[in-house]
């Protein structure tokens, strides 16, 4: 696969991967079950309100990309994801994608926790280990490490399948330094003031 998907294309095989594994009696899914998973507002990010028409749109370029599969022979159509033959790769590393796919950038550690449903990795090296390998493919990445926020005490994940994620800008203001020598400056001078005013009435009493 070398396209770039839409943010809606990859929220739908998010949800399909994560529903195959956490409703495995309703999978696959039908449409009416994937626009719900896909506007689900519980820690989805970006949140969505994407209309069945979008949701089937997505769905008609993902199986012209043989991400979806769809089942017919029912009273409605299903669709079931078919993300580990075509990106070939691992469960573990489509269940890290679904992750990132639905929750949008995270740490090792939010990864573990958020994959508890889909693949339980031992610690956070073995989750470290898949992301490493996802961002080395030889066929291309499929995920990226971000440039670690000031304050940040771990580096986030992104997945690459919607094309290179934004950039945040810095929390950090540089110019901070400057009106802080300002202030410093001030607080000296009203000071001095402060001394010679008191020096004065001194010398009066």
């Amino acid at each position: 696969m070398t396209r770039t998907l839409s943010l809606l294309e990859t929220r739908v095989l998010g949800t399909l991967y994560e529903k195959q594994h956490t409703v495995p009696d309703s999978y696959p899914l039908t449409l009416n079950a994937l626009v719900s998973g896909c506007n689900q507002k519980t820690s989805r990010a970006p949140v969505m309100e994407a209309a069945e028409t979008e949701v089937q749109a997505a769905l008609d370029s993902l199986k012209s990309a043989n991400l979806v599969i769809e089942t017919s022979g029912g009273r409605v159509a299903r669709y079931s994801h078919n993300v580990e033959r075509v990106l070939q790769v691992p469960s573990q590393s489509a269940a890290i994608l679904a992750v990132l796919m639905l929750r949008g950038p995270q740490t090792a550690g939010e990864l573990r926790i958020n994959c508890e449903r889909m693949h339980s990795f031992a610690d956070i090296s073995a989750v470290q280990g898949f992301l490493e390998e996802l961002a080395a493919r030889p066929a291309g990445p499929l995920a990226v490490e971000l440039p670690r926020l000031p304050g940040s005490r771990e580096n986030r994940w992104a997945q690459l399948l919607s094309g290179t994620p934004k950039m945040e800008e810095s929390k950090s203001s540089p110019p901070e330094e400057p009106d802080l020598k300002a202030r410093v400056a001030r607080l000296e001078s009203e000071i001095a003031a402060l001394q010679e005013l008191v020096a004065r009435l001194r010398d009066r009493a």
